[in-house]
């Protein structure tokens, strides 16, 4: 059971469980019409793996994130804003179809909006 002083990535399920998440939307971004198209020659373990890496960090998981960072990921994509908020969609129903909490949502989608400006049109 998870405590009040447990890291979000604890309360995520630890690597396990964010790896399920990761799972989750990428099956999401592949059928979303609105960035499928973004995702046809991509590598999807690599992708998976990669984003496991990047959340697990980004929420108080052991080991670093030795990935690019957001703004190289994205460098060149120029990703527009109906595009970020056609994958926070995804990243959602992730979320509630592994049960996150409400609380671990709105954690998890404090750390996707922070970088916001590091995705969009870069």
């Amino acid at each position: 059971m998870s405590g009040p002083a447990d890291s979000l990535y604890q309360r995520l399920g630890g690597r396990v469980g964010i790896r399920r998440i990761a799972e989750d939307v990428w099956e999401n971004h592949v059928a979303n019409p609105e960035v499928s198209p973004r995702y046809v020659r991509s590598d999807a373990a690599a992708i998976i793996r990669r984003v496991t890496d990047f959340i697990c960090a980004g929420t108080g998981g052991p080991g670093p994130y030795d990935g690019p960072s957001m703004r190289q990921a994205h460098e060149g994509m120029n990703i527009s804003h109906r595009e970020f908020m056609a994958v926070t969609d995804d990243v959602l129903r992730a979320l509630e179809k592994n049960r996150v909490g409400k609380n671990e949502q709105g954690e998890l989608f404090l750390l996707l909006f922070s970088l916001r400006n590091e995705i969009i049109h870069q």
